[in-house]
């Protein structure tokens, strides 16, 4: 325990004592916020052409946008926080961690649990930007907010650390997750609602694993409960797999199963990788 809590310690703080990276976090969600969201609002308001009735009337983009903020703050930072493993390689840091009488298990694990508590920080950083879009957010969404966070975190860590674990270079796992994290962004719901997609994309979207992750952040934020069915239905709130709604806590459950076999493989592979 004592060496995952040094791993895990060593990440949290060179998080904090990174203040670009502080900084730095807040830009791309601000951007969509702003220009996407407010852009798509506008788009939206042009097309009901000032008729209020009907589901898009009440349909705020940027409200809709923010839980899919969240959802990509939040994998962004785990799934980058593997970076630090191939960095550590590269500098000869982790040939130093690997010779240590700690068990390379609990490096794993050390580095798998600092990268999920990093993203919940930083998601959970996103609140500031409650007051400017108009989103009610209670003590109580966020206290159901921070264990979902922790649970995507956690399992999208474990695949950053899976990728690290087979690549030698920074260049070369940027480039790995550069190509996994727009595909599955614009296909998890978090851009737009999910709604009239060809079959095969819709394949797609069922076995993305931040689909599941987003659709929990919209159900503790937008109260989908609460919405008209038609407006809820114009949201894709209503995630489907077999003419099936997909409840809060079968989500939970498929996150959690995604999340027990992406560390178990990243744990065996990082074990029989070299540092």
């Amino acid at each position: 325990m004592e060496g995952i809590y040094a791993i895990w310690q060593r990440d949290v703080i060179k998080f904090f004592r990174d203040k670009a990276r502080l900084f730095g976090s807040f830009a791309m969600p601000f951007m969509f916020l702003i220009l996407f969201g407010s852009g798509m609002s506008g788009a939206l308001s042009s097309m009901i052409g000032g008729n209020t009735a009907g589901p898009l009337a009440d349909f705020d983009f940027v409200e809709f946008m923010f839980p899919g903020i969240i959802g990509l703050t939040v994998f962004n930072t785990a799934i980058f926080s593997a970076l630090s493993v191939v960095q550590d390689k590269e500098f000869g840091y982790m040939r130093e961690i690997l010779v240590s009488p700690m068990s390379r298990v609990s490096i794993a694990i050390g580095k798998v649990l600092g990268g999920s508590t990093v993203a919940v920080i930083q998601g959970l950083m996103m609140l500031v930007f409650v007051p400017f879009i108009g989103v009610s957010i209670n003590f109580f969404m966020v206290l159901k907010l921070i264990p979902v966070m922790f649970l995507v975190a956690f399992a999208i860590s474990s695949i950053g650390l899976l990728i690290a674990s087979s690549l030698k270079t920074s260049q070369g796992f940027q480039m790995v997750v550069q190509i996994l994290i727009f595909p599955m962004l614009f296909l998890s719901g978090a851009m737009f609602p999910l709604n009239g997609m060809p079959a095969w994309m819709d394949v797609i979207v069922k076995i993305n694993p931040l689909t599941y992750s987003v659709d929990m952040f919209k159900k503790i934020i937008l109260q989908p409960e609460q919405m008209a069915p038609a407006l809820r239905e114009a949201m894709g709130l209503d995630l489907t797999i077999f003419d099936h709604v997909i409840t809060f806590s079968q989500e939970i459950i498929v996150v959690l199963i995604i999340s027990v076999i992406f560390v178990t493989l990243a744990t065996i592979k990082f074990s029989k990788s070299e540092g």
